[in-house]
């Protein structure tokens, strides 16, 4: 079923991991899709690979002229944009203590702060196409902290209420705002070792899932956002983590999983 078919959306950080993940799918589903990235390499291969339905911008979500510049070209080329997904996103794992003011400004600025000028530029455009959906990515580290993170995690506790008061104000007006909580997604991001997805896996034994995710399942739960599916959906959080924020485990009482063999 192609729940997208006239719709046109545009995907940050949609070269590569999740992004690119949510630009398949909605290809999939029938909509248009500009593709945004710094990587400009892979967000070319990309368009070239999935054809005329698709066409690519380089965009550096911090720069206001940058999104208007991408906004304007998927309006042009499509003839409007009904759908924004903020999905550009970067994480540093360290301690608070190494990390250095650089680092936790780039974080902020990239996760929260461009997920906000984005949408804020968006508006005028969806609204022009008769309304739409905005997609935000947070995290499951947005719904509860993490070790190693806590500036990543700062950012996308912010994104996650920044899309609940969003919501309030742009429903009203036709456009739908939600957030997308993923969680233990085998992406370059998240594995720069790139270790393999058995080794990964073994990672995750502690989850209901009993391994990570895909970037296929977070591309379904785009496309249910995004499409007349999720129709009744404001300031959702629709959680895609293997039960990584489902509660915790007493390893000393039933139903408990068992590590895996080293």
């Amino acid at each position: 079923m192609k729940r997208l078919t006239g719709k046109t959306a545009m995907v940050t950080g949609g070269a590569r991991g999740i992004g690119e993940g949510i630009v398949r799918r909605f290809v999939a589903e029938g909509a248009n899709v500009l593709i945004t990235d710094v990587l400009e390499t892979e967000g070319q291969q990309l368009a070239s690979e999935l054809g005329d339905k698709t066409a690519f911008a380089s965009l550096d979500v911090t720069s206001s002229e940058a999104w208007n510049r991408a906004l304007t070209i998927a309006e042009e080329k499509f003839g409007q944009l009904d759908i924004l997904v903020n999905n550009a996103g970067i994480l540093k794992f360290a301690r608070l203590d190494d990390l250095s003011e650089e680092d936790i400004r780039q974080i902020i600025n990239v996760n929260l702060i461009g997920t906000i000028m984005g949408s804020q530029a968006a508006i005028p455009f969806i609204e022009r196409a008769g309304g739409g959906s905005i997609v935000n990515m947070s995290s499951a580290d947005g719904i509860s902290g993490a070790n190693g993170l806590t500036a990543y995690c700062a950012s996308k506790f912010g994104v996650r209420g920044f899309t609940k008061s969003l919501a309030l104000e742009l429903g009203p007006r036709g456009i739908r705002v939600n957030s997308i909580h993923p969680g233990g997604i085998l992406t370059p991001m998240a594995n720069p070792t790139n270790v393999p997805r058995e080794t990964y896996d073994k990672g995750y034994w502690i989850y209901p899932a009993q391994r990570s995710g895909s970037v296929d399942d977070i591309g379904a739960a785009a496309a249910y956002l995004a499409s007349d599916d999720g129709a009744y959906c404001y300031g959702t959080e629709l959680s895609v983590d293997g039960g990584l924020n489902a509660g915790h485990y007493y390893m000393s009482v039933p139903g408990a999983p068992q590590p895996p063999e080293s």
